[in-house]
C-alpha cells in the first residue's frame, strides 16, 4: 500500500484534484496534507476531502524534525509536491530517494529554479518567445527543478498570448495528468 503525504502552499487545486483521484483507490491512500501556511485554501479543501492537515513552519520542518516524525508516524511512503515552495532538507531527499514527486508549471529544464513559480514562469515564457510550454513532472533532489524528469506535457503559447491565458493552459495539464502519473510512479513501488 502507497501512503501520500501532500505538501502544499497555497490555494489546493491540484492537491485537490490528487485527492479526489486516489478516493477509493485500492492500493493508493493521500493520508496526509502538510501545509507551511495556516491561512491556505488548500487546507479546507483537504479537510473537506477526509484528508488530515497539518500547518508546520519552517523549525518544524528544518530544525526540530517534527515533520518527519509525523511522516514516519502516519506511515507515509511517498511525498508530493503541489505548489509547495520551500525546499525540502536532505534528510526527507535521503529518506523518500526516488519517492518525491513535483509538478512545475513549464518545460524543464528551462524556467526552473528557485523563484520560478507561479505567473513569473508564465511571464518569463512569454517574454522568451518560445512557441509552447507546458508542464514537467519530475523528482525531487536538494536543488529547485533540478529531479530527474519524469513526464513532460506540452501546449503552444499562441501570438497575443497572456500570462493569465498561459496559466489557465497549463493549469489544464497539470489536472489531466498530474494525478495518473503520481499512480504510474509511485505503484512501480508497490
Amino acid at each position: 500500500m502507497c501512503r501520500l503525504a501532500i505538501f502544499a502552499s497555497g490555494n489546493g487545486t491540484n492537491a485537490q484534484r490528487i485527492i479526489e483521484y486516489f478516493k477509493g483507490h485500492r492500493q493508493v491512500t493521500v493520508e496526509l496534507l502538510l501545509c507551511n501556511k495556516a491561512d491556505a485554501p488548500v487546507i479546507g479543501r483537504a479537510m473537506r476531502l477526509g484528508v488530515r492537515a497539518e500547518v508546520f513552519g519552517k523549525a518544524e520542518l528544518y530544525e526540530t524534525g517534527q515533520v518527519s516524525d509525523l511522516l514516519e508516524k502516519c506511515g507515509i511512503t511517498h511525498l508530493i509536491l503541489a505548489g509547495f515552495l520551500w525546499l525540502i532538507p536532505s534528510g526527507l531527499i535521503t529518506r523518500y530517494s526516488g519517492r518525491i514527486i513535483n509538478i512545475h508549471p513549464a518545460l524543464l529544464p528551462k524556467y526552473g529554479g528557485k523563484g520560478m513559480y507561479g505567473m513569473k514562469v508564465h511571464e518569463v515564457v512569454i517574454a522568451s518567445g518560445d512557441a509552447e510550454s507546458g508542464i514537467t513532472i519530475h523528482h525531487v533532489n536538494e536543488r529547485y527543478d533540478d529531479g530527474s524528469i519524469i513526464f513532460q506535457a506540452r501546449c503552444l503559447v499562441e501570438p497575443g498570448e497572456t500570462a493569465e491565458t498561459l496559466a489557465a493552459k497549463v493549469h489544464k495539464l497539470e489536472y489531466r495528468y498530474y494525478p495518473g502519473v503520481i499512480e504510474k510512479s509511485v505503484m512501480r513501488d508497490v
